[in-house]
């Protein structure tokens, strides 16, 4: 099996923990179903959220998905000027045997602004 990575983000319309939890876990349930994965196909993940998300980690709402047995590694995002509010962003490394081309990366609410290209739900 190779080693491949999935790109995906959200955007929170409040910060709070009850939205991240809601958002983060929508996030990773569209990860793993347009990809048919599993959370044993789950080597790592890394998570970021922007400098306005202050009410919780996105690593929590990850666990409460289930994926409390993964390693996650939380980090800020750069505070760019009219960077995108309240946005989660996270990369998953996987274990897979399909090829790079059709893994599907996922981008929910605002954050489908970021890469329209990727943000089809097909």
């Amino acid at each position: 099996m190779a080693v491949r990575a999935l790109r995906g983000a959200t955007t929170l319309d409040e910060d709070t923990p009850e939205q991240m939890r809601t958002r983060v876990k929508a996030l990773f349930a569209a990860l793993f179903e347009r990809n048919g994965l599993e959370p044993d196909d789950v080597i790592s993940i890394f998570l970021t959220a922007t400098p306005d998300i202050r009410s919780t980690f996105p690593a929590t709402a990850a666990r409460a998905f289930g994926l409390d047995d993964v390693a996650l590694l939380g980090a800020q995002e750069l505070d760019v000027d009219d960077a995108m509010p309240r946005c989660v962003r996270v990369l998953l490394h996987i274990e897979t045997d399909r090829p790079r081309a059709e893994l599907k990366h996922v981008f929910l609410e605002g954050a489908a602004q970021l890469r329209p290209d990727l943000s089809r739900s097909d």
